[in-house]
C-alpha cells in the first residue's frame, strides 16, 4: 500500500510519533488514521511499561494558582532526563496535573499496584487517588492514562512524585 506523505504527516502531528513508526503503523492499519493511531498508542504504553523501572530523578514542580488567588497547587513531575523535563509536552503534563489536583483535591498521588490493588497509602481514603481520578479534560481517560501517554511521546519513564494543594482557609 502506498502512504502519502501528507498522510504520514498528519499521523505524526496527532501522536508526536517518528516518521517511519507513522508509516509502519499507517501501512498496518491500511491507511487508517483512526487504527494507526490505536497501534501507536498500544506501542507507546508497551514501550512505557518496559521503562517504567528506569530511574527519574530529572524533571518541574509545576506551580498553579486557581480561583483568584483562593487555591494553589505544586506538583512534583520527574523524568529521566533535563531535556525532556523542558519539552513542551511533558511542561503541558505538570500544568495539566496541576489543574487536576487544584479541582478535585486528591487524597494521594495512589499509584495501582500490578495486579490494580490500592498500594497502602490509598487504604481506607475518602477520595480518589490522583492517578486513578478521570482526568478532567477527557473524563474517558484516567490521570494514569495521561502519564502514560506522556511516557510514551517523550521515550522516558515519567512519574507524579508527589503534590502540595493549598486552600484559603483550610
Amino acid at each position: 500500500m502506498d502512504i502519502s506523505a501528507e498522510k504520514v504527516r498528519e499521523l505524526r502531528d496527532a501522536t508526536g510519533a517518528g516518521v517511519m513508526d507513522c508509516k509502519r503503523a499507517l501501512t498496518s492499519a491500511n491507511g487508517s488514521i483512526d487504527k494507526a493511531v490505536a497501534l501507536l498508542r498500544e506501542q507507546g504504553l508497551a514501550q512505557a511499561a518496559k521503562r517504567a523501572g528506569r530511574e527519574a530523578e530529572q524533571g518541574i514542580v509545576e506551580s498553579y494558582i486557581h480561583g483568584g488567588g483562593r487555591i494553589g497547587v505544586l506538583v512534583e513531575v520527574n523524568c529521566e532526563t533535563d531535556f525532556v523535563a523542558r519539552t513542551s509536552a511533558f511542561r503541558d503534563l505538570a500544568h495539566d496535573l496541576a489543574m487536576q489536583i487544584a479541582a478535585t483535591n486528591p487524597s494521594s498521588v495512589g499509584e495501582a499496584s500490578a495486579d490494580g490493588r490500592l498500594t497502602p497509602d490509598e487504604a481506607g481514603a475518602e477520595q480518589l487517588p490522583l492517578m486513578r481520578q478521570p482526568y478532567i479534560k477527557n473524563p474517558s481517560q484516567t490521570v494514569a492514562d495521561l502519564v502514560r501517554e506522556t511516557a510514551a511521546k517523550t521515550g522516558e519513564n515519567v512519574i507524579v512524585r508527589r503534590f502540595t494543594r493549598f486552600e484559603l482557609g483550610n
